[in-house]
């Protein structure tokens, strides 16, 4: 049986990679043109969703979104979520319908053929570097006054199996500060079982996602971003803790 359990596993994880350069493959000459200009990006995000359902789909996941508030079509956010599995990047994207631009490790582009796009639409940021993570906030900006919204995995990484929620870096909500744009925190309750970054592990079933009420930066100053990132930290958690009815939990690496 646990024989069986490997190879479904090992298949598993191959049919992902495949399922993620499909529609690249098929829709690459319209996803090029969709990048030649900045202002054509909202068409580029719409494929990028459509690739985002394909993928989900065809793992055999079943997404729900569960919202305490919706955002306005012509307004920018700053959306914060827990990072788990690398299906985050897709459930977000179906998550949410106003265009915005990840901000990722620089290492993700290397990937071959989703690297290619991923460096030319996302904000990439090498954490080690303290001269990249203030390009970040140029280039967010610039973004930003483009009428674009920003998301931002704020635990800066994927954490240890055992630890719920990881510390959040205060670089997302400092961003929203200097904006004055709402941060909406996102719980994603089941990634990390149906498709961790452990190899042999995950499978189809449910992915839950809420989006909460939105934190308001409005007369708020550098000053508050610890406070602003312990909110978004504390409704998340909560959530996590309640989806899974976890009374006690490893929590960051504090």
């Amino acid at each position: 049986m646990k024989i069986l359990k490997y190879a479904f596993w090992i298949l598993y994880r191959i049919w992902f990679y495949v399922l993620v350069a499909l529609p690249i493959l098929i829709m690459f000459p319209f996803l090029v043109i969709s990048i030649l200009k900045e202002e054509w990006y909202p068409y580029f995000f719409k494929m990028a969703q459509f690739w985002a359902a394909f993928i989900l789909m065809g793992m055999g996941f079943r997404w729900t979104v569960k919202r305490a508030q919706t955002p306005e079509p012509d307004k920018s956010y700053m959306f914060v979520a827990n990072h788990t599995s690398m299906a985050d990047i897709m459930l977000m994207l179906v998550s949410v319908k106003n265009p915005f631009v990840f901000v990722g490790k620089a290492e993700l582009a290397k990937i071959p053929l989703f690297g290619f796009f991923y460096k030319r639409t996302c904000i990439l940021v090498d954490r080690s570097s303290e001269k990249s993570r203030k390009a970040v906030f140029l280039r967010a900006q610039k973004r930003l006054k483009q009428g674009m919204s920003i998301c931002i995995f704020p635990e800066g990484g994927v954490p240890h199996e055992d630890v719920v929620l990881d510390d959040f870096k205060d670089g997302a909500f400092r961003l929203a500060i200097n904006h004055q744009i709402p941060v909406v925190p996102m719980t994603f309750a089941d990634n990390k079982k149906r498709f961790s970054y452990v190899f042999f592990s995950g499978g189809p079933g449910k992915m839950r996602v809420t989006v909460h009420k939105f934190l308001s930066t409005e007369g708020l100053t550098s000053k508050d971003a610890k406070v602003l990132n312990e909110q978004a930290r504390t409704i998340i958690l909560t959530q996590l803790l309640a989806s899974h009815k976890i009374k006690k939990a490893t929590l960051g690496t504090e």
